[in-house]
């Protein structure tokens, strides 16, 4: 299959700043540990150790309450209402923030957002934690939703300013927020005893890293004063090119100021070069650069949006909706009861997104679809095998959501690597946040799907003599 068109058809395809590295076959002559270790080390020369440091943590405290509290949505709910309730709640907001804050967010300093984005999350956990009802619980979750969806979209556009080892240290953070994030919850309330409340509650001060992180160990000079746009100064005349169509003079829509490479990005100057200052006036130019930035995001759908949005509908469909009846009889698992082969499919499949979410120094895909086409017929085989029983052994079904997780992890650092390498640099910022809308769009999806194929599965097993699902 052949690459689809970058996002800007007519800008040449920029070659990978990454390095390229070729680790040697097991046996092979050359495969000694020390050259293992010295083409290891080529794969990350000219990365900034504190601007590596920095992103791993921002994507593992963005994504780790997310994780948590998907752990404890059992002990939210009970057993009497379906998980899915507390899922839609931590993943609907997200998506809204995602949709609708790339238009605007640049008016917001990225120090401000990080506040934002703690303070938030910090008051999500705690309501949560000590709410007696369970609508309180779920309006803590929304804003817990609101700060991971605001943080998404926040950090990955700050990686523009910060070179190619950003994107994968951050996606390699998200993918270890799973395995963290699961094996937290259940270290603080199974192993050592704390209540879920207690827990809940001491997890919420996680995102205080985000403030170590961004002001202690994230070098601030590239981000000019926190945010990528400035107001256009006097005799810069730079017209963003989306907006010429529409006659904007000179200055309506113009350059940002430049971050430390020089590099310029679209940002509104809410006045007329004229020197008009009216309130319409200042109105019409913000709804021409909502217009030029969503004629951008058209352009993303094809190559990169949609690929992640179909690699994220199938694969949270198969992880909510179908491995909760992936079970055979009891002797035949390597569990005690029922329920624990479905944290267990968890594990596997997080496992999966950490290795395939920290590969891009090592190897690189540019073709998106086939690895989310190989997604959608992971679903279509689980929800045949749920059906039919036709996989002889759980053990398949691990290795098979082992390769769930490798391809979601996949798609989506290579997703965002692709916009790195190939987006303009004048629409770069703009384009990884507004990507981001896929994942929360597919996991919402995915979400309401499973609410009606979990059940008509389970029914259907049990129809035909398999009641395993009802056992846990």
């Amino acid at each position: 299959m052949d690459d689809l068109p970058p996002a800007n058809a007519t800008a040449p395809r920029r070659q990978s700043p990454l390095p390229s590295i070729r680790l040697p076959a097991p046996g092979a002559p050359s495969s000694s540990f020390a050259v293992y270790r010295a083409r290891f080390r080529a794969a990350f020369i000219g990365a900034d150790p504190r601007v590596c440091a920095a992103f791993w943590l921002f994507g593992l405290i963005n994504n780790v309450l997310y994780v948590i509290i998907l752990s404890a949505a059992l002990d939210l709910v009970g057993p009497a209402l379906p998980k899915a309730i507390v899922l839609l709640a931590d993943v609907v907001p997200s998506f809204l923030t995602k949709l609708v804050a790339p238009y605007f967010v640049h008016l917001i300093s990225y120090r401000t957002r990080i506040l934002i984005m703690v303070a938030l999350s910090f008051t999500g956990m705690q309501l949560v934690a000590w709410a007696d009802s369970l609508p309180w619980r779920l309006f803590g979750v929304v804003l817990a939703s609101v700060s991971s969806g605001l943080g998404e979209l926040s950090f990955l556009s700050m990686t523009h300013f910060y070179g190619t080892f950003a994107v994968p240290f951050w996606s390699s953070g998200t993918g270890g927020a799973g395995l963290i994030g699961a094996g937290l919850y259940v270290f603080a309330t199974t192993w050592i005893g704390f209540s879920v409340g207690g827990s809940l509650m001491v997890f919420g001060f996680l995102p205080a890293i985000m403030l170590i992180a961004f002001f202690g160990i994230l070098p601030l000079a590239p981000l000019r004063g926190g945010s990528g746009y400035e107001p256009l100064r006097d005799g810069d005349g730079v017209i963003d090119p989306d907006l010429e169509d529409d006659g904007a003079a000179s200055g309506l829509l113009a350059s940002s100021g430049r971050a430390a490479g020089g590099h310029t990005f679209p940002a509104v100057n809410l006045s007329y070069a004229a020197g008009e200052k009216t309130f319409a006036g200042q109105v019409d130019v913000v709804w021409r650069g909502f217009r030029a930035n969503l004629r951008k995001s058209q352009h993303l759908f094809l190559p990169y949006m949609l690929p992640l949005l179909l690699v994220y509908i199938a694969e949270y469909t198969i992880n909510l909706g179908v491995a909760p009846t992936l079970l055979f009889p009891l002797a035949s698992m390597p569990f005690k009861n029922y329920r624990d082969a479905y944290p267990m499919y968890n594990t596997i499949y997080q496992t999966g997104v950490f290795i395939s979410r920290s590969s891009t120094p090592f190897v690189r895909f540019h073709k998106l679809y086939p690895p989310a086409l190989l997604q959608v017929a992971n679903l279509v085989l689980l929800v045949l095998h749920s059906q039919y029983n036709f996989l002889p052994s759980i053990w398949i079904v691990f290795v098979v959501v082992f390769w769930e997780g490798l391809l979601g992890g996949l798609v989506y650092v290579n997703t965002f690597a692709e916009i790195t390498d190939n987006t303009p640099e004048d629409e770069r910022e703009f384009s990884l946040g507004a990507t981001t809308v896929s994942d929360s769009g597919g996991i919402c999806v995915a979400g309401f799907i499973s609410l009606w194929l979990e059940m008509y599965l389970c029914q259907w097993q049990v129809d035909r003599g398999r009641d395993y699902c009802r056992q846990t």
